[in-house]
């Protein structure tokens, strides 16, 4: 079986969420491609609607997941100064996100990671998403047809389970 013949979907990713008591809720909605087509289905929920991007190193060709609240302004020579990154950051082809995360553009979600066996991306969460500054963190699940719901401590256990560890940025700080 080929490696992206293997990778978790929606399906297992619910599964997974359940077999480790992460309690969640979902909304359908149609199909998204950007935070801006999302918000008319996730605007009034109770909690941040996350933006998520899938980055590459332009140097070292190191492959980040950056996630941060939806409205947050990200400057990719900002982000990229936080993680270190060689020769600044920019979007890395759907043919490796969909390699490594089983993901295709417009569903990039912090879930993808439960695909990153080989550690090869390294996770990287704006701090809000951790220090309870949102009751619920709302993400797609693999597929960007619907969005999950988690809270801080869900997703913590979440990415624990996954054998991640985020790395931590304050993009308030920028």
């Amino acid at each position: 079986m080929a490696e992206g013949d293997s990778h978790v979907g929606r399906e297992g990713l619910e599964q997974s969420l359940k077999e480790w008591e992460i309690s969640f809720d979902a909304i359908e909605h149609p199909e998204v491609f950007t935070v801006e087509q999302a918000l008319p289905h996730v605007g009034d929920i109770d909690g941040m609607f996350a933006k998520n991007l899938f980055l590459k190193d332009k140097k070292k060709k190191r492959l980040f997941l950056f996630c941060a609240p939806h409205d947050a302004d990200v400057k990719l020579n900002d982000l990229s100064k936080l993680v270190g990154a060689s020769g600044g950051l920019r979007f890395a082809d759907e043919s490796i996100l969909k390699e490594k995360l089983g993901l295709t553009q417009g569903s990039v979600t912090v879930f993808g990671i439960i695909n990153d066996k080989k550690k090869d991306v390294t996770l990287v969460l704006d701090k809000r998403f951790t220090d309870n500054t949102y009751n619920k963190l709302y993400f797609h699940p693999m597929v960007n047809s619907a969005t999950v719901g988690v809270t801080p401590d869900g997703l913590k256990s979440f990415i624990a389970r996954c054998d991640h560890e985020p790395l931590i940025v304050d993009l308030l700080s920028q």
